[in-house]
């Protein structure tokens, strides 16, 4: 596996995954502000929530991208196609899996079951992560297809 490469193109896919969310949001396509989310685990602040969380999610983007960098190891070759397919699997689990498993984990997220008494400060995503807008899942598949197709593109396998 190409080592240098992993780290490097993970890094790319991961900002230009994260820069197209964090465009999307602002664009009013969704709701879902993913460093605020991954931020707010580490700290109240929103600002600050944006910046570590910012960070988080370049970190989480390297693990995914070794993952990617593994498959296709395995697969013998690296393909933009292959990457988008990687791109749908990833995105699937995410908005299915991780996204409504969030609210168990995270202490400022309310879940859909907490009621008025919960004093947590952000919005459950519910599954697929819809309660942040209908179209978060489209905007969600399309940045991760894109970040598949980036790291097919880039990464040659050995």
């Amino acid at each position: 596996m190409d080592w240098a490469g992993w780290a490097l193109f993970g890094l790319v896919a991961t900002t230009a995954l994260t820069a197209a969310l964090i465009t999307a949001q602002l664009a009013g396509l969704t709701r879902l502000d993913f460093p605020l989310v991954l931020g707010t685990l580490v700290t109240e602040d929103p600002d600050r929530a944006r910046v570590v969380g910012f960070f988080l999610h370049l970190g989480a983007g390297q693990g995914f991208a070794l993952g990617y960098a593994a498959t296709f190891a395995l697969l013998h070759r690296a393909t933009w196609w292959i990457g988008a397919l990687l791109g749908l699997l990833h995105v699937g689990i995410a908005l299915t899996v991780l996204l409504p498993l969030l609210p168990g984990v995270h202490p400022r997220m309310a879940s859909q079951r907490a009621g008025l008494a919960s004093t947590a400060v952000l919005e459950p995503p519910g599954l697929f992560g819809l309660n942040y807008g209908i179209q978060t899942p489209a905007v969600a598949a399309v940045v991760h297809v894109m970040y598949g197709v980036v790291l097919g593109l880039l990464l040659k396998a050995d």
